[in-house]
This record gives structure tokens, C-alpha cells and sequence, in this order.
């Protein structure tokens, strides 16, 4: 136990960049040191969506930039390579089809509900698939999850009436197609258990996350009785997604279910804030960054106390928080393999985490979003953003990355 604690150095960048070569290694870290430019990053994330729009020739430079380092790949079958190439490491993937808050017709939700099951079945047939990552906007209009958030707070996190007393509110063709969302989602779940593979909602915007919460748990309650099939996320940047969640491990073990979390930070700060100022209701995030990661800390030990009734996806890039994870484990003698526990990182970052951790044998897997440059804009504009405003994160990254590169002297 004492011996693979050791082993445990996040640091350790020999064994964090084995995968890469030395020129894409170069290629990355110039990458990183242009997103420590804030401004820069500030003004491409605005004008992006625009020249994309407008025909500018500015495709390649992303596909040979931010697609090349955080995106698996044009097509499914493009993964391959990624996935081959990081199996070799013993680091799993979470595929995630890059398809999300449109406002399109019930046809083309028709036409993501059958990727996402195309996707499920091709993870089927691989030894390091475990999980298929769904967003909820993908499948339904965004206005409707908002008109229906919009009804009134739920008074409980599993109040099934409170779903169903806004629906009531609604027209016959909102009913109609929240109708066909669950037929969807129950649809992409029944074939996912059968094929043994997870699904993961994703969490999004807060002004649309009490239905998904809703979807999530109403799946987990019929799918997750003998082994986990699905897991919601809980952002724990939000101010009471702790309490939520302790909530929905009291629920779980009421009605006999398993409880699957991702546990993540959360990835819509500035628009939360935003958006909370420019509408006039109270900021659903916490009042600082060190709360988030008390509320994050307990919500990871709180999964752990329960490992056998809560499966749990430690979704971070806090090296504090792996380690916090990784160190109780250890000292409790659960196995580093253990079924309901493992970790993630983003394609593309945090490596000194997600390879270290499979060296010393935990669960530990990329999440890979794959599709259309055009797709996939949005995630790859919100990874920018995401390094550019972390404190840290990519002078981390970029630190590390050029550490590797004098060791290989490169």
C-alpha cells in the first residue's frame, strides 16, 4: 500500500508525456503558451463563431490547434488511433459526441439520438470504452428545458411532482416532445445496459439543469438496480450541488438503486455569473474558488464512504483533490481498481494526472469528444477559455510540458 503511494508522483513527466512524440509535445506547448495570453484568447473566443459563419478561411489553424490537441477526432472511426494509442498507457476513454444546445427539430434530435446509440454500440466493442457521454441539448430543444426550469424550484431533488406539475403549465407540443425526449433517453439507456456500457448527462447551464437532473435520475432509478448504467454530473462550483447531491445518496438507498455521480468543478462560470447579473437573481456559484473545492473534497469523500452503493467519476484537474482521493483509497485498503471508482481528465490536459494515476492502477480515462470541426467549436472554444481563466492551469501545463522537453532535450 505504502509502496504504490510513492509511486504516486504527479510530477513525474517522463511518465505523464510517454504517449507523445517529441514533436507533438513542441507543438503542445506552443499551444499552451498562447493561451496564457488571456486577451488573446478572449478576443479568438468572440470572433471565432463569426468568421466561422462568415466563411473565413480559419478552419485549418483550428484543426491543426485546439481540435488537434482536445478532440479525438472528424468521425467515430477517426477515434481509433487515440483510443489504440492510450490503451497502450492503460487509460481508458469516455467517448462524447460533440453534439450539444442547438434548436433543431424533433428529426435531427432523432438523428443525435442515433449517433449516441452508434457511439454506445461501437464502445461495445472495445476493452477501453466503459462510458458514453450524453448532453441532454443534444436530444431536446433548449428552450424547452428552460421554459420548463422556468415552472418553479423542485423542492426536492427527486420531487417527481415537481416535473410533472410544470409540464402541466406547458402546450401540447411541449408535452409532446418532452414526451419524446424520454423515449429517446430510456431508448440510448436500455441499449447501454444491455451492451454493458455507462452513460453519463453532463451537466450544463443551471437554468436548464433541473430537468436533466430529473431525466438522470428517473434512468438511474430503472437502470441502475444491479450494476451502474447511469450517472448524472454534479458542478460543485454551484452553491448547493453538495447538498444535492447527499440528497440523491439518501434517495438512492430509499428506493434501492445504485447512485452514479461525475463529479466535476463546473465549465459555465463567466456566462453563470453573467447571466445571473444581467437577469437579477442570485449567482448560483459559490462566493470563492476555496469553497468550491471544500464542497468538491466532501463530495469526493462522501462517494468514497459509500463506494459500494455510489459509483463515482472523479472528473478534475486539481492534483489536491486526485491525491485526496487517491491517498484515502490506499489508506483504506480499497482496491486501486475497485469498480465504483474512477477518474477522468480531458483529452488534452492534465496528463501528469490521468497517466500517473494508471501507472500506479487506478481507473483513470480520457474524455474524448470527437465530430465536425463546425460541432465541436463551442467545446473547444470553452477549453480555451477554461485554461486562459483558471488561475494556473495553463502556466501548469506549460511548465510541465516544457519540464518533459528539457528532460528529453528537445
Amino acid at each position: 500500500m505504502q509502496e504504490n503511494r510513492m509511486t504516486l508522483d504527479f510530477n513525474n513527466t517522463e511518465k505523464a508525456f510517454v504517449y507523445k512524440k517529441d514533436h507533438a509535445l513542441k507543438k503542445a506547448k506552443l499551444l499552451f503558451w498562447i493561451m496564457g495570453f488571456t486577451p488573446i484568447v478572449k478576443i479568438a473566443t468572440l470572433i471565432t463563431p463569426f468568421l466561422i459563419k462568415s466563411g473565413f478561411p480559419i478552419k485549418k489553424l483550428i484543426r491543426y490547434t485546439l481540435f488537434e490537441q482536445f478532440v479525438g477526432g472528424e468521425s467515430l472511426e477517426k477515434t481509433e488511433v487515440v483510443c489504440n494509442q492510450l490503451e497502450q498507457y492503460k487509460v481508458q476513454v469516455i467517448l462524447d459526441y460533440g453534439v450539444e444546445g442547438g434548436e433543431y427539430d424533433n428529426q435531427q434530435h432523432d438523428q443525435a439520438a442515433g449517433e449516441f446509440i452508434k457511439v454506445i454500440r461501437y464502445a461495445a466493442t472495445r476493452r477501453n470504452i466503459p462510458f458514453v457521454s450524453i448532453k441532454i441539448t443534444g436530444l431536446v430543444s433548449f428552450t424547452l428545458l428552460e421554459r420548463i426550469n422556468k415552472q418553479g424550484a423542485a423542492k426536492s431533488s427527486y420531487d417527481l411532482t415537481y416535473i410533472n406539475d410544470a409540464l402541466k403549465n406547458l402546450d401540447f407540443n411541449d408535452r409532446d416532445n418532452w414526451g419524446k425526449l424520454m423515449l429517446r433517453v430510456d431508448n440510448i439507456c436500455k441499449i447501454a445496459s444491455d451492451l454493458g456500457i455507462g452513460i453519463m448527462f453532463d451537466a450544463e447551464e443551471s437554468w436548464i439543469q433541473d430537468p436533466i437532473d430529473f431525466v438522470a435520475h428517473a434512468m438511474m432509478n430503472k437502470y441502475n438496480i444491479k450494476k451502474v448504467v447511469v450517472y448524472n454530473t454534479i458542478q460543485l462550483y454551484r452553491s448547493n450541488r453538495l447538498a444535492f447531491m447527499k440528497d440523491g445518496v439518501e434517495h438512492a438507498e430509499k428506493e434501492g438503486y445504485q447512485l452514479g455521480v461525475k463529479l466535476v468543478r463546473g465549465a459555465y462560470l463567466e456566462k453563470e455569473v453573467s447571466r445571473a447579473a444581467k437577469v437579477g437573481y442570485q449567482n448560483p456559484i459559490q462566493e470563492s474558488k476555496e469553497v468550491t473545492d471544500l464542497d468538491y473534497d466532501a463530495a469526493v469523500q462522501t462517494c468514497l464512504e459509500k463506494i459500494e452503493t455510489v459509483s463515482s467519476i472523479i472528473a478534475s484537474h486539481n492534483e489536491n483533490s486526485n491525491l485526496i482521493a487517491a491517498t484515502y483509497v490506499m489508506k483504506h485498503g480499497i482496491a486501486t481498481n475497485h469498480p465504483n471508482l474512477h477518474f477522468s481528465q480531458l483529452y488534452g490536459m492534465s496528463d501528469n494526472l490521468t497517466f500517473n494515476l494508471a501507472d500506479a492502477g487506478f481507473n483513470v480515462s480520457k474524455y474524448l469528444p470527437f465530430g465536425p470541426i463546425e460541432i465541436v467549436i463551442p467545446y473547444l472554444l470553452r477549453r480555451a477559455q477554461e485554461n486562459s481563466s483558471i488561475a494556473g492551469q495553463t502556466g501548469r501545463e506549460f511548465d510541465l510540458i516544457k519540464k518533459e522537453c528539457l528532460r528529453r532535450v528537445i
